[in-house]
Parts: C-alpha cells; sequence; structure tokens
C-alpha cells in the first residue's frame, strides 16, 4: 500500500470532493453541457451530482434526498452573481447541501467560515501575521487571507455556516463584499476583486432566529432556500439508511447497519417527539428540550453500531438503541427524562409485541 493511500484511510472524514472523485470524473468525462465561467461542470451535470444518476456507466449516488426543484434554484441562483443562504430545522441538509455544490461546482469544499458568537470581522475579510507586520509593516506576505478572499481570487465558493450565529457586525462585514465584489485591503493600498465564478453560500438554522437577526440589507443580498424536514416517514427512514451506511463504512463499524424495522422505530418516535403528536394524530406528545432531528438519529444509530460492535454481538440490539435513545432525547436532566417517561408509558407501551423489547430497555434506561 501506498503513502497516498495510507494517508486517505488515516482521514476521519474526508471532503466531499474526495469522498465522491470517482463520481465527478465520471460526470466531467460525459457532461455536454455549457459550463458557466469558473465552474467545473454544467448545471445539469451538478443536479445530477446531488440528487443522483447515471454518468458513463458510473452510478451518481443521491448526496441530497428531497424536493428536486429546491436544489435546481440553489444552483440556479450560484449561476448568477447573487449569494445563497439556505435555512432550516437543524438536521434538514443545508451544510451537507453546501459542501456537495461547493465539491460538484469548484473541486474544492474547505473554504468555510464558522460562525458562532466568537467569530470576529477579521474572519470575514482577512487579519495579518503579526510577527511579520511587526517586523517589517503592512506586505502581501504578511497578509492572511479569509476563506471568502481566496475564494474571491480564485473564482471559487466560500461557504459561511451558522451566519445567524454571529454579532451583526460580523454579518454586515458580508455587505460590501456582496454588493461591490471586493474587498479592500487599505494598508495596502489595494483592492481584491472577485473573479468570475466566485459564490458564497451561506447557513443559517431556524432554531437561532432572533439570536442575531440578519438585517434587511444583508437580506436582500441572498436568495433564500428553505430546506424542509423529510416529508413522510419513509423518505426520512431511506436518508437515515443511507448516511449511516455511509458513516459506518467510513468508520469501519464492525457492526451491521440496523434492520429496517429498527430505522422505522426511530424515525417514528423522532418524527412524534418533533411534531408533538403520533403519526395516526389521534394521540399529542410531550416535545423535549432537545433538537429532534434527521442528523441526531443517523448520530444515534451510528453509535449503537459501535456499542454493538465493541460490546455485543455485533447486531444491534433493543438495549443498543435504548442507550442511543437516551442520550439523544434527555439532554435537559429532569425536565426531557419527564417527557420521555411519559412517552414510554403513554405511546410506546401500548405499540404491542412488536415494540415490547424497546419498550423495555428504554424503561429500564431512563430509571
Amino acid at each position: 500500500m501506498n503513502t497516498q493511500q495510507e494517508t486517505v484511510q488515516d482521514v476521519m472524514r474526508l471532503p466531499a470532493e474526495r469522498l465522491y472523485a470517482a463520481e465527478l470524473e465520471a460526470l466531467i468525462a460525459v457532461d455536454t453541457g455549457k459550463a458557466p465561467q469558473g465552474w467545473r461542470m454544467s448545471p445539469q451535470a451538478v443536479l445530477t451530482f446531488i440528487c443522483g444518476g447515471e454518468a458513463g456507466g458510473v452510478t451518481i449516488t443521491p448526496k441530497y434526498i428531497g424536493n428536486r426543484r429546491l436544489v435546481e434554484m440553489a444552483i440556479a441562483t450560484l449561476v448568477t452573481d447573487r449569494a445563497l443562504l439556505l435555512i432550516g430545522e437543524p438536521g434538514t441538509a443545508k451544510s451537507w447541501l453546501s459542501e456537495n455544490l461547493a465539491a460538484a461546482i469548484h473541486g474544492d469544499s474547505g473554504k468555510v467560515v464558522q460562525g458562532t458568537a466568537g467569530t470576529s470581522e477579521e474572519q470575514v475579510r482577512y487579519s495579518w501575521n503579526y510577527a511579520m507586520l511587526l517586523a517589517n509593516g503592512p506586505t502581501p506576505e504578511a497578509l492572511v487571507r479569509s476563506p471568502i478572499m481566496r475564494a474571491m481570487e480564485t473564482g471559487g465558493i466560500a461557504r459561511f455556516e451558522e451566519i445567524s450565529r454571529c454579532a451583526s457586525e460580523v454579518q454586515d462585514a458580508l455587505i460590501s463584499i456582496l454588493s461591490e465584489k471586493t474587498i479592500s485591503v487599505p494598508e495596502l493600498g489595494r483592492e481584491v476583486p472577485a473573479q468570475k465564478g466566485f459564490a458564497i453560500i451561506a447557513t443559517a438554522n431556524t432554531r437561532d432566529r432572533g439570536v442575531n437577526e440578519m438585517s434587511a440589507a444583508l437580506k436582500r443580498r441572498f436568495n433564500m432556500i428553505i430546506l424542509p424536514s423529510p416529508s413522510d416517514v419513509q423518505t426520512e427512514v431511506e436518508i437515515v439508511k443511507k448516511r449511516v451506511g455511509e458513516i459506518a463504512a467510513s468508520y469501519d463499524l464492525q457492526a451491521a447497519v440496523p434492520a429496517d424495522e429498527a430505522l422505522l422505530k426511530v424515525v417514528t418516535i423522532f418524527r412524534e417527539l418533533r411534531s408533538g403528536m403520533t403519526l395516526d394524530k389521534k394521540d399529542k406528545v410531550k416535545t423535549p428540550g432537545s433538537v429532534i432531528s434527521t442528523a441526531e438519529a443517523i448520530s444515534l444509530l451510528t453509535n449503537s453500531m459501535a456499542l454493538a460492535a465493541s460490546f455485543g454481538s455485533g447486531e444491534v440490539s433493543d438495549e443498543d438503541l435504548a442507550a442511543g435513545l437516551q442520550g439523544a432525547i434527555v439532554k435537559d436532566d429532569e425536565k426531557d427524562k419527564t417527557v420521555w417517561k411519559e412517552y414510554l408509558d403513554n405511546v410506546m407501551k401500548k405499540r404491542g409485541a412488536q415494540w415490547r423489547g424497546l419498550y423495555e430497555a428504554c424503561k429500564e434506561m431512563n430509571e
């Protein structure tokens, strides 16, 4: 085995452009559409990469399972000079879609600004290597370019994750960038213009609305697309099954992916707790304070597989699922514990023999 192969295998998480390199190469090879300036492939090929299909005998796996029209709108936005803002509940694949769009269009999804309460304006624009600055003054070599500036210089895509977590003044640093398509560096007496192909994809969590509300001026510079939660149980099961299988293969978990029946139970529990009502709409249930998202279900099942592989038979048991459910749902101590107990007694207990093993394992964990 050569060094390059060993390096790839040792990486915990490959970026989308490396994980799906064979698919991207196959799409580029057979792409007959016109690629916009700065793009590696046509918008139609990007759509196939995201939604799945076939290219030159290579199966293109779907990266986003949901409304195809929303993906078309996102790609069309990036063809223009507008920025794209993906909004949705936690676990609606905003970051995943953002990463794969950047990977398909430019082959580089790594120019990322992670929005937090501590994100500064320098991380959006530029900063300085202060040792070089003190030694030689402001020089091009001392300039530390932000991911957004680097994307502008190369005509690439910059990703701004969780933009609503940033302070208002940090968000507003984007206004001039999106309007003028330049970053001014007065210390050097120069401006950095955006090359054709430059775009920004931002994501915002609906749970964070009101934390740092985006200004009207900034909102006007984005095309906003709302990504909904999976519309039905089977779609969510399909998403969960696909991602759990991919993650399990990446981590080489020595356990089988849970059976469809187990996946359906977890997704059913999550959808009911998320909506505050049973799927048949006959009974209301209390909702916990924790985020009960599709992403959380994927994490739960992956952890259950790790439990089964490390301390069980390699087959995910009711006890493994119960441990994962307890950790995912009971986050706010007594309040969530009470909500979970009422759900177990009022809903799960009444579902008959198929649910009995999981009910008893969950009941024991929550005592």
